[in-house]
């Protein structure tokens, strides 16, 4: 009888830690364990790293495999910056991705390189979220922490070498710092910001390993690591995504993305020129705000977050922790064209409308950017925990007017690191693996008419409260 390969997939996001213990042979999800993270309220968006390793200890534990798995790798929130000391303890807390602090930074490195030059290097044009704009906050308002920093890692880098010791990241993750390139660090960029190469990670590979796993970690000493990657780039592998197939992902920020065979380069700041986690491109527009923004507007009007009505002209911009796509990090919420006979089931409906607007106007900017073709007949495949509810479903149905797709798959980003710990195993690539395990099975919701009446609303908005939030100074808060 053989014995059952099993591999552990991570999934550290900005909330929680979760993990998937899968048969590699199968699929089929054996355990999975989780556990919650802090995060600081206000104008800062802070994590104290040790916390993630803990929450990577109890949910590992948690898959009832840890003592079994042949394999691992971690898939983390992209773009937070982990600075350590020369004893790899970390100098402050970790300044995650939807810290708009750093949008002064930002706004300054665009102005000395020119969005046509940062998107020729790096395929992006670096907004507050992007790890570049980071290190240059953190050395304008906290020079003496920055002066103490050895090392510099993103979520996932920092856990991986925790598990082997070893200082590695991937492509794909590295590509959301603003100073990788496909030729490697841009040695310029770097110097700009002050930053010495040699704090930064080796760049594995696709398909490599990171190392195997040392003493003293929840899992089995020896066990393979794999380089792991960022949870966008991740989740692509756990949908075994092919070429050209467009995804909408629902969680408490908002992505859209596709894998392309074209290099992605977009001056705008709208699509950010990432790469996968294989060798290809992942072009992505992110929002700060999607399904949290909408449950609180539902908790504000004190009704459940299905209880959507139709009609009405009011359109919400639910903004609460200003905006990524549009670029606008110091926005508040705004509600527009509230009548006598508006409902609140219709100012909830309008929220998700506001929230949905610009992840699907940016599906066919995302496959034009790595020169894919645009079709509409291609279903979006809808993910993330917003999937699950009919108002969003329907919403995005409503908005795009294309066939949707709903995998039945649980926890992509976990399960896509698992895919690529067990392409350690079977020599498969990971994505090859994802589709041998059936990933994208689910539901198909066919396609209804596009409300291109409510989505002129909504951009007729937008455009006429432009000034308001561009005038705008200052932390969201």
């Amino acid at each position: 009888m053989a014995v059952q390969r099993v591999v552990i997939g991570v999934d550290s996001s900005t909330q929680a830690t979760k993990a998937v213990a899968v048969d590699v042979d199968t699929g089929a999800v054996l355990g999975v364990g989780r556990a919650p993270h802090s995060v600081s309220t206000g104008a800062a968006r802070e994590s104290e790293p040790e916390q993630w390793w803990d929450a990577f200890t109890e949910a590992v534990r948690g898959t009832g495999h840890a003592d079994r798995a042949a394999a691992v790798s971690v898939g983390a929130q992209q773009h937070g910056l982990v600075a350590l000391d020369s004893r790899g303890v970390p100098v402050r807390p970790a300044l995650l991705w939807n810290d708009v602090r750093s949008a002064p930074q930002a706004a300054a490195l665009l102005e000395e390189l020119g969005a046509e030059e940062w998107a020729r290097r790096t395929g992006s044009a670096p907004t507050a979220a992007f790890t570049v704009a980071k290190w240059a906050w953190l050395r304008a308002n906290e020079p003496q922490a920055a002066d103490r920093v050895a090392a510099v890692r993103l979520p996932h880098d920092y856990l991986t070498e925790r598990l082997t010791g070893v200082a590695v990241t991937d492509r794909g993750d590295a590509s959301g710092t603003g100073w990788w390139t496909p030729r490697g660090y841009d040695k310029d960029i770097l110097h700009r910001v002050g930053l010495d190469p040699a704090l930064l990670p080796e760049v594995l590979a696709p398909g490599t390993a990171a190392g195997a796993v040392r003493a003293g970690t929840p899992l089995r000493e020896g066990a393979l690591v794999a380089a792991g990657t960022g949870d966008n780039m991740a989740a692509a592998l756990g949908l075994g995504l092919e070429p050209g197939m467009p995804v909408v992902s629902l969680g408490t920020s908002g992505t859209v993305y596709a894998v392309t065979r074209g290099r992605p380069r977009d001056p705008s700041g709208t699509i950010a020129g990432f790469a996968d986690a294989r060798g290809d491109w992942l072009p992505l527009a992110c929002t700060l705000n999607c399904t949290l923004a909408v449950d609180r507007i539902a908790g504000l009007l004190s009704l459940d977050r299905e209880a959507v009505e139709p009609g009405g002209g009011a359109v919400v911009l639910p903004y609460l922790d200003g905006e990524r796509t549009p670029n606008l990090p110091y926005a508040s919420g705004l509600l527009h064209g509230l009548r006598h006979d508006t409902s609140p089931g219709q100012l909830l409906q309008a929220a998700y409308d506001g929230a949905a607007y610009s992840l699907l106007t940016a599906v066919d900017d995302v496959l034009r950017a790595g020169g894919e073709p645009v079709d509409p007949a291609v279903p979006l495949l809808l993910v993330g925990g917003g999937a699950k509810g009919a108002a969003w479903r329907a919403t995005v149905r409503r908005l795009s007017g294309r066939p949707v797709c709903v995998p039945a798959a649980q926890e992509l980003v976990a399960l896509g690191a698992a895919a690529q710990a067990a392409g350690l195993l079977t020599g498969e690539a990971p994505d090859e693996v994802a589709r041998r395990w059936g990933a994208r099975d689910g539901v198909l919701l066919e396609p209804t008419p596009r409300d291109t009446e409510t989505l002129e609303r909504i951009k007729d908005t937008l455009r006429g409260a432009g000034a308001l939030f561009t005038s705008a100074r200052g932390p969201a808060r």
